[in-house]
């Protein structure tokens, strides 16, 4: 392999890393919705 296939990958751990620190806040908020939307309909 050439440098140029290499050139423009971004790290699988940046990747990881990126996913976890959008992904873990959205579900967790994701969460919270789902265990108040019981209270928004009067339950």
């Amino acid at each position: 392999m050439s440098d140029q296939t290499q050139q423009g990958k971004a790290p699988t751990v940046l990747v990881v890393v990126a996913w976890l620190w959008v992904g873990l806040p959205f579900l967790y908020g994701l969460w919270q919705l789902v265990i108040k939307i019981p209270a928004l309909f009067g339950g």
